[in-house]
């Protein structure tokens, strides 16, 4: 099984730090690769910086296809390009969003997200309704830090971590704390010592997924919304002479 991990951002450090978290959970005999696009922005915290990188995701899984590869991760939690990625591929794409709401649910009835940014939290709120899991998230919270803070301050950006999480367990009674950024992996185990409840970064469980999805043989469904696109010329970009629809398309990986 082969499972490619996209940063949609280009920081190669958190990339890094994305691989080391996943090949942690994957099974041994799983063969996990995590990349990000040469082309994009540095973070991902606004709508800009999310529309900016969806070309860059798309790009990669227009390669993955070339690589081999069974499934795909798309491991910012704005999960962006999610949809359109699912329209390039019959392999499962899934993103950490999605992956840490969905398994948030079957371990706790009320979840809190701790994410970057305060302008961030209208786009997790997105996320959250894009998902209908309105009414099991108990808030949404901002360590005020920016994604590269985080990076260039561990301790600093830990310490905001676990002040948020403290506050939306005692305040705001949730009963897991999601991590609102691909870039928190290293933070996981730390907060969840001391916090003493249920602690999701995103990446694990989407890695989970993916195989659970390869392994029952699921593939992304082609019957109608995401069909491959119709063939149209790509004015600019740098996918103007991509054929998205492979020359002989696979039906559920047959």
């Amino acid at each position: 099984m082969k499972i490619k991990l996209i940063n949609p951002n280009t920081t190669a450090d958190m990339t890094q730090s994305i691989q080391s978290c996943a090949e942690k959970y994957v099974r041994k005999d799983t063969e996990i690769y995590a990349v990000n696009p040469t082309v994009g922005v540095n973070s991902i915290e606004c709508y800009v910086d999310e529309y900016l990188a969806i070309p860059g995701v798309l790009r990669e899984v227009q390669k993955g296809e070339q690589e081999g590869a069974d499934a795909y991760v798309i491991a910012c939690f704005g999960d962006p390009g999610l949809q359109a990625a699912r329209e390039i591929t019959d392999k499962p794409v899934v993103g950490i969003a999605e992956s840490a709401i969905a398994a948030a649910k079957v371990i706790a009835p009320y979840f809190s997200i701790v994410s970057v940014l305060d302008r961030s939290i209208k786009v997790t709120e997105d996320v959250v309704v894009n998902y209908g899991a309105e009414k099991f998230c108990r808030s949404i919270r901002s360590t005020g830090l920016s994604v590269l803070e985080f990076g260039e301050n561990p301790q600093r950006g830990l310490d905001a971590l676990l002040h948020q999480s403290r506050l939306a367990v005692s305040e705001d009674k949730a009963e897991c704390i999601l991590l609102g950024c691909a870039g928190f992996v290293d933070f996981v185990e730390k907060i969840k010592k001391e916090l003493g409840v249920p602690v999701l970064d995103g990446v694990m469980p989407a890695v989970k997924f993916a195989e659970a999805f390869v392994e029952m043989g699921l593939c992304t469904s082609k019957a109608n919304t995401w069909s491959y696109p119709e063939k149209k010329e790509y004015a600019g970009y740098d996918l103007e002479t991509v054929t998205w629809m492979p020359e002989k398309p696979m039906i559920c990986g047959k």
